[in-house]
């Protein structure tokens, strides 16, 4: 499903026509060239440009041309030239890169080549791996405003578990800000843009004394929601968040550095919008009651409907320190932090404005620290040695609910009598189970009651140690030997309880003490249906019909009857023709059998060693050329969610201990391991004016941990084997001074090689959804010298990716068979035409005028789509963000 506001052709020719952009793609395309004077100066004196542009991927410094690894790297320049406000919009400069952001301001996901989770659940580590500053952050909020000047940020594409100890197996995110500076400096700048968008930052750093520095920044934007809620009357997917972070740099000699950092920021926002993407009979319920939903056929009128505003409330701090030591020819760094998250967020989950459940929330704290040991050294000019070691230490607390609403239980009784065709409803169900245990008024009034469901209490205590090294080896002039690994232990100890007072979804339908209603609902319902077929109906008979039809062929009613009635006999306690069963589509919150237990003891522990191996060749003074072999690794992640389930093979185990519950359902409690393998070939060429980055690579993951929306919760599987053939180009042009032009293409072909257990059935053999076959990023800048010191810059950026299918599958569909799930989803694909431009007056004075605009095509798609909660056969999405435009005013000194 998509709305484009141009063909391709226009959009192509307005990319161009704005003047492109320095902001567009990876490696060398967000770095702008520079003249070949400026390239001559000492690396000290300059940040570096195109090819030249300094990184440390390898966790030493070196040039972008000469590091032997595929990595993109956006400049601070670019950054600010682009508008960029935080990781998501990233995503429309790097072209290997997605970010999306979906259920709440909290849950960002990194994918890199069509690899990546760890969203939406706090079990779940990512498989892309995100560190500032040095600093793994395991979970994060995507914010790059919080991050005062920024000097680059570095997409490392690939399994890079060698050098990065946790959890880097499909790429890692590297941002690098600026240290406080011994010379007084600073900025401030204010923005403001449609939906009444502010923007406040400032930053300072200068001497404290001869050997230290300091920088303190702080900000504060916000914005009004783009989405209306007609439920509410305010305002979704608005914006309101500030930060403040401070650094020391501590150099007392040539030899000693330390850098300390101390940051905190908050989120308070009401966010994430939902529109209804397809109807069924529960809409139409919804609004039998006075409720609405958003209209299927316009997904794009900013328009959403809830009954309550969602609650995002998220508080991050940290502490760090960094401490580099030169010991001849030995250089030793240690990383220490602490990082401590909060997040308390609440959502209406059936997105209508019906009462249907009550705020689904969660409250999750999480305490992070790290310490990271690194020793480096260089040898006789013929080898580079890094010995290091990784530890963390986390842990997990969430607890959270799901309770029914107060049109909850009309709601159900709706779909109850629809579902059986008006012969029952929620007081008949409930006055007949009583009656059949012996109390008719057991059950009164108890089904769908409002206030009545979870209760949720999760926890996680995660440790891991790495110990990793690397050697770089010049085995003959040119040509460079590297060979790296990583041994990695991973232990996890977690538990899972959920209280459940949802009295409907505790009812056993095969309870032998309901044999005589079973029999009787088989016996009525195989009456009208054979009567209904007798009489050529194409339906089942009503009541009357069949009073007439006895009246009209007694002889032929009586042998109808008669087969009818031994039918039902013989079958009132057959599981598999329970006339019950079309009503377990709505026992959404099944009894939990709490973990650890006495056969589940809620402990996983994990190893792993993994290696890198390549070859480095300068051809040229101007060509390199690489060839690798790298292994990643990513620990087990635990199913912190109500659908965490015991596994199937542990059924016998718990039915012996006694602990299986009424109507237990299984599935997983945690996913094992992912590991990953890359084959790559690499080109880099820098020729002063041009320069490029070419990776063919074939990238494996072996038990991909695949995290699925199912309706009410979180279905985590591991897929058997993903892999993906890649290619991928990265280039720029600076044709005449000041004009520099940028092209990024990434090409993919993935596929599941063995996934039979997804959320929707065997998918061995398919492509996995979501990822693009093409990426493209074209854009540019041109510089305009005014003569007088004062320069115009225009930068746009355009970024496409070509059309796919946004999900594999429906679980809410498979009841008509995994078929029926495929098709449901089929139908929803995307695909995006994003250009983004900027142009900004730099004054000599450092004051500076900029207007911005993204997403000027005003091109919409949906994000993602799953099955509406507690609405059977309703799908739902989340549409992406509107045409964003504005002005900035900036002063630097």
């Amino acid at each position: 499903m998509k709305t484009s506001a141009s063909g391709r052709a226009h959009v192509l020719r307005a990319a161009f026509l704005v003047g492109a952009a320095g902001i567009a793609v990876a490696a060398p395309s967000v770095a702008f060239a520079q003249q070949e004077e400026e390239l001559a100066q000492p690396a000290d004196d300059r940040a570096g440009s195109g090819n030249e542009i300094l990184v440390t991927a390898t966790k030493r410094e070196q040039t972008l041309q000469d590091v032997p690894v595929a990595v993109s790297v956006t400049t601070g320049e670019a950054i600010q030239r682009a508008e960029i406000r935080d990781l998501k919009d990233l995503q429309t400069i790097v072209p290997s890169l997605r970010v999306t952001q979906l259920q709440s301001s909290a849950n960002t996901n990194f994918i890199i080549r069509g690899f990546g989770n760890g969203a939406n659940n706090a079990g779940i580590e990512p498989s892309v791996g995100v560190f500032v500053d040095g600093v793994y952050r395991s979970r994060t909020a995507a914010q790059v405003n919080d991050l005062p000047n920024v000097s680059r940020i570095e997409v490392l594409r690939g399994p890079q578990s060698t050098l990065f100890g946790k959890n880097a197996s499909a790429g890692v995110i590297s941002i690098v800000t600026e240290e406080p500076q011994f010379d007084l400096g600073g900025s401030v700048e204010a923005s403001y843009g449609n939906y009444n968008a502010i923007a406040l930052k400032g930053y300072v750093t200068g001497p404290l004394s001869e050997n230290i520095a300091a920088s303190i920044a702080g900000g504060w934007s916000g914005r009004d929601g783009y989405n209306k809620d007609l439920g509410t009357g305010n305002r979704t997917n608005e914006r309101n968040r500030w930060f403040v972070r401070g650094q020391l740099l501590i150099e007392p000699s040539t030899d000693f550095k330390a850098r300390l950092i101390a940051d905190y920021d908050s989120i308070d926002e009401i966010c994430c919008g939902v529109v209804n993407l397809k109807r069924s009979a529960a809409t139409s319920v919804i609004e039998g009651l006075g409720g609405k939903v958003t209209d299927a056929a316009h997904p794009y009128e900013n328009v959403v409907y809830s009954n309550f505003d969602s609650t995002n409330d998220i508080k991050n701090w940290g502490l760090s320190a960094q401490l580099d030591y030169n010991v001849g020819p030995l250089t030793l760094t240690s990383i220490t932090a602490y990082r401590k998250s909060t997040a308390v967020t609440a959502q209406d989950p059936d997105f209508s404005s019906a009462d249907l459940i009550y705020p689904i929330g969660a409250d999750v704290d999480l305490d992070t620290f790290t310490q990271e040991l690194r020793l480096t050294a260089e040898i006789a000019d013929k080898a580079s040695i890094l010995l290091g070691a990784f530890y963390i230490n986390e842990k997990v607390n969430q607890t959270g609910e799901l309770k029914w609403g107060t049109q909850a239980r009309p709601y159900a009784n709706a779909l109850v009598q629809s579902l059986s065709g008006g012969a029952l409803s929620i007081p008949a169900l409930e006055t007949a189970f009583g009656s059949y245990e012996g109390n008719p008024a057991k059950y009164a009034g108890q089904f769908f009651k409002a206030t009545t469901g979870n209760d949720e209490t999760f926890g996680l205590d995660s440790e891991a140690l790495s110990i990793f090294g690397q050697v770089d080896y010049e085995v003959v002039p040119g040509l460079t030997l590297t060979l790296g690994g990583n041994y990695t232990k991973d232990v996890k100890d977690y538990s899972a309880s959920i209280v459940g007072s949802d009295i409907f979804s505790q009812v056993d339908f095969n309870n032998p003490a309901y044999a005589g209603f079973r029999q009787t609902l088989l016996y009525q319902g195989g009456l009208a249906q054979q009567v209904g077929a007798a009489m050529s109906l194409g339906r089942s008979a009503t009541a009357q019909e069949i009073a007439n039809f006895a009246m009209a062929e007694p002889v032929a009613y009586g042998q109808i009857d008669t087969a009818v009635g031994a039918y039902a006999a013989a079958n009132a306690n057959n599981a598999a023709v329970n006339p019950l069963n079309p009503l377990k589509a709505l026992q959404y919150l099944p009894q939990f059998l709490p973990v650890p237990n006495s056969v589940e003891d809620g402990h996983v522990s994990d190893d792993d060693f993994t290696y890198t191996i390549r070859l480095a060749y300068d051809v040229t003074p101007e060509v390199n050329i690489y060839a690798s072999y790298a292994t990643g690794f990513k620990a087990a992640s635990v199913n912190l969610s109500r659908d965490s389930r015991p596994f199937a093979a542990d059924a016998a185990a718990l039915g012996s201990a006694g602990l299986l519950k009424v109507n237990q359902t299984f599935g997983t409690r945690y996913a094992d391991p992912e590991k990953s393998k890359v084959y790559e070939f690499g080109l880099k060429g820098n020729w002063g004016v041009a320069s490029t980055n070419i990776a063919v690579f074939k990238q494996e993951i072996e038990g991909f941990q695949s995290n699925i929306f199912t309706g009410t919760g979180f279905a985590l599987a591991n897929a058997g084997k993903q892999s993906t053939f890649g290619v991928e180009f990265e280039g720029m042009v600076e044709p005449t001074n000041g004009l520099t032009f940028n092209l990024g293409v990434t090409y993919l072909d993935p596929k599941y090689d063995d996934f039979k257990f997804s959320a929707v059935g065997d998918l061995t053999g398919t492509r996995p959804a979501g990822i693009p076959e093409w990426t493209i990023v074209v854009g540019g800048q041109y510089e305009v010298d005014l003569g007088n010191g004062d320069k115009v810059f225009l930068n746009a950026s355009y970024h496409h990716e070509s059309e796919v299918q946004i999900v594999e599958g429906l679980p809410g569909y498979l009841s008509g068979g995994q078929a029926a799930a495929l098709a449901a989803a089929a139908p929803y694909t995307r695909t995006v035409d994003d250009l983004s431009a900027s142009v900004t007056y730099a004054m000599d004075s450092g004051l500076e005028f900029s207007l911005w605009g993204r997403n000027l095509l005003d091109d919409r798609y949906i994000l993602s789509i799953f099955d509406s909660v507690a609405q059977p056969l309703s799908i739902s999405g989340y549409p992406n963000q509107p045409l964003t435009w504005g002005g900035t005013v900036r002063f630097k000194w």
